[in-house]
């Protein structure tokens, strides 16, 4: 039976409780043997990350207890954590500790045996950090990225490919860490060794570019004691993003690459040593040897191009969809080679699947599955495939694709659905017409409850959810978060403003120096479209987002007279401040492409600066920050408060710090508080009267 009460005042059994227990997703899948492992969200445990492995009873067991967080800080945002092997003697994983991002070695089958460091610790500003580790077992070592602060500057480092004796030799001597590679790039991954030990490859990329507007993809060879050669450019460039990098089988280069507009998988045939002039020397760091602009070029004595013997990249599936995306953290892996010539990759456009592509034929085979986004997780052993993937019914779980049978199993992870399914959401893919004709890509996810109906006439408020990055894609997936809201008659509006990726290049350079126009614009339009059908009440819609979604938040509060309210999270506020050295340094240039240079466009920056119109201000808001954020850090939010206090102007608001969290909320009574005051915020301001939630004192 049906019961009748106004929108945003339904009970619902997804309380914020339920909703942050539920909250993250596995990632970082990997085989140690035949076992798969990965890493999971432990939200009640102070949010730390756990290692867990699937035994072959089927079983899931934690590989280490907590306090141990396995989760690396380089740039901030991390990579993978993790590595691990079979050996005769047991399993031998490495994994970095969050708290001293030391690089620790663990036997987890071994009597008695605890971690034990592989790396010393520094006390020169961030230390020293770790990301994406490779064992190589056979060498006594393991690989990684490393990322060294040289002094008490966010800018005070230097990053390069290293090895680090198993043996423990480094834990406490910085110099036993064998420097692989120069660091003549601001930025680099780790390498990955070619089959028969002679070559690596990696990618590296330097400030002004983010990773997904220009890389490049290097080759060097590795010498009989392990040293590397000079390093020689042979993909990418300023307007091209090669995002992974992994050797075939054969000894083929394979990698993601958006030259064509898309970010596509290619084939580099490598053959014998380095090919150079007669008289010539061997070639040196530079750039894409296809004649990237802006690049150094490397040349002989003579002036003659030095080039590798290299047979051209082939595309192997050339088409508009991604194969690849944007390289937030280290170690993100969208497709890996199997055995027998095949390749997993995970593509589409907005949605995507896991597929087997024969690279031979460029056939791509996708799963059977409910599963609407895998994420950039991928690892193989034999005819297995494992990844991370989650629809609009299932949160994300780990699955293996038995590609012998075509077979797909959840193995770890696997959703069990903690209420009735009847109260999730029931998502629409819509494409709405922006400014200028441009289409604008959204998900929608109308009030829904299988108890509650709205009385007759009365349209719900939604909520525009503005997502972070800015260069990043809303997924459509099952969202707690998302069903806090909507099971209780609240929309939400998932909108993905030019800007996004998983839509080409193209669409992706939208926001080139249009941060704070085009999503904004984007995001207005899509809440007016639905006001205009008829979906929407228009009286009623808020706006909310973290981070580069914040920025976007605040921004369309200060800009627009759409929205009621806004509940801004972890947000950038003031342009000029954190270019100005208030953030750290992987995104330290990033608004040069956003927004354009401070030197050249100073005016700009204060233009779209929600710091600088608290005057334009006029509608109640929820501003929710982590003390320890050095993304966006809390001195962002201070100073917007100030500044909305000082204008005398009686805005109801509320400002919540968290302390012990930074960019991105992991605790649970963190988020739980979180939700229930941003559905306070809502229900104060649209008059909706819903149940068990604390009122937020707003200050007036």
């Amino acid at each position: 039976m049906l019961h009748t009460r106004e929108y945003g005042s339904w009970p619902s059994p997804i309380d914020a409780e339920l909703a942050a227990a539920h909250d993250g997703q596995p990632e970082y899948v990997g085989f140690v043997g035949a076992e798969a492992w990965w890493t999971e969200p432990r939200p009640t445990e102070a949010g730390r990350r756990a290692l867990v492995r699937r035994l072959a009873d089927g079983t899931e067991r934690s590989v280490l207890p907590a306090p141990w967080n396995v989760r690396s800080r380089v740039i901030e945002y991390g990579g993978r954590p993790w590595a691990g092997a079979e050996r005769p003697e047991g399993p031998l994983v490495v994994f970095v500790n969050f708290a001293d991002q030391r690089l620790y070695a663990y036997e987890p089958d071994a009597p008695g045996a605890e971690p034990r460091p592989l790396t010393p610790v520094s006390d020169v500003g961030g230390g020293l950090r770790w990301v994406d580790p490779q064992l190589h077992i056979e060498r006594g070592e393991v690989w990684c990225a490393l990322e060294e602060f040289t002094g008490e500057g966010p800018g005070d480092l230097r990053r390069l490919v290293v090895a680090v004796p198993l043996d423990g030799s480094a834990a406490e001597d910085r110099a036993a860490v064998r420097e692989l590679s120069d660091d003549a790039h601001r930025f680099v991954t780790t390498a990955r060794l070619s089959p028969d030990g002679r070559r690596a490859a990696w990618i590296a990329w330097d400030h002004p570019r983010m990773p997904w507007d220009g890389t490049e993809l290097l080759l060097a060879e590795v010498t009989d004691d392990g040293a590397f050669g000079p390093a020689q450019p042979v993909a990418g460039g300023v307007e091209e993003s090669v995002c992974q990098v992994e050797w075939a089988p054969d000894g083929g280069l394979l990698f993601s690459s958006d030259r064509s507009g898309w970010w596509n998988l290619y084939r580099l045939d490598v053959h014998g040593g380095w090919e150079v002039p007669a008289g010539g020397a061997r070639p040196s760091r530079g750039a894409d040897v296809r004649g990237a602009a802006a690049l150094s070029v490397p040349t002989t004595p003579q002036g003659a191009l030095a080039r590798p013997t290299l047979a051209a990249a082939r595309p192997l599936c050339a088409r508009d969809e991604e194969f690849g995306g944007p390289m937030w953290k280290l170690g993100l892996s969208w497709f890996k080679p199997l055995e027998a010539g095949l390749i997993a990759v995970v593509h589409g456009v907005g949605a995507t699947a896991l597929g087997i592509l024969d690279p031979e034929t460029g056939e791509v085979v996708d799963t059977a599955g409910p599963w609407t986004a895998w994420s950039a997780t991928l690892a193989v052993h034999g005819s297995r495939v494992v990844g991370v993937a989650a629809s609009p019914r299932t949160a994300p779980e780990v699955v293996e694709l038995d590609t012998g049978t075509g077979h797909t199993r959840v193995i770890g992870a696997a959703h069990d659905d903690p209420v009735d399914p009847a109260y999730y959401p029931e998502p629409q893919i819509r494409t709405f017409d922006g400014p200028d004709g441009r289409d604008i890509h959204a998900h929608i996810y109308p009030p829904h409850s299988p108890t509650h109906v709205a009385t007759d006439g009365e349209l719900p408020p939604y909520v525009v959810w503005a997502h972070g990055g800015p260069t990043s894609h809303a997924p459509l997936v099952l969202d707690l978060e998302i069903a806090y809201f909507t099971s209780r008659g609240i929309g939400v509006a998932e909108v993905n403003y030019g800007g996004s990726t998983g839509y080409g290049r193209e669409y992706r350079n939208r926001l080139r120096e249009q941060w704070g126009v085009v999503d904004v614009e984007d995001c207005a339009a899509v809440a007016l479209a639905l006001a205009e059908e008829g979906t929407a009440d228009g009286e009623r819609l808020a706006i909310r987002g973290g981070s580069a979604g914040g920025w976007t938040c605040a921004a369309s509060l200060t800009s627009t007279d759409v929205y009621a309210c806004g509940t801004i999270i972890y947000p950038i506020l003031d342009l000029t401040g954190w270019a100005e050295g208030e953030t750290h340094d992987f995104e330290s240039r990033y608004l040069e492409s956003l927004v354009g240079p401070l030197a050249e466009v100073p005016a700009r920056y204060a233009e779209r600066s929600p710091a600088e119109h608290a005057d334009r201000l006029s509608v109640p808001f929820l501003l929710l920050q982590g003390l320890d954020d050095v993304i966006c850090p809390p001195v962002q939010c201070e100073r917007f408060l100030e500044r909305v206090e000082s204008e005398g102007r009686r805005v109801p608001h509320a400002y919540i710090a968290f302390e012990g969290e930074g960019h991105g909320f992991r605790r649970a009574d963190t988020m739980i508080r979180a939700l229930e005051a941003e559905l306070s915020l809502y229900a104060q301001t649209f008059g909706l009267q819903p149940s068990g939630v604390p009122t937020l004192e707003l200050t007036k």
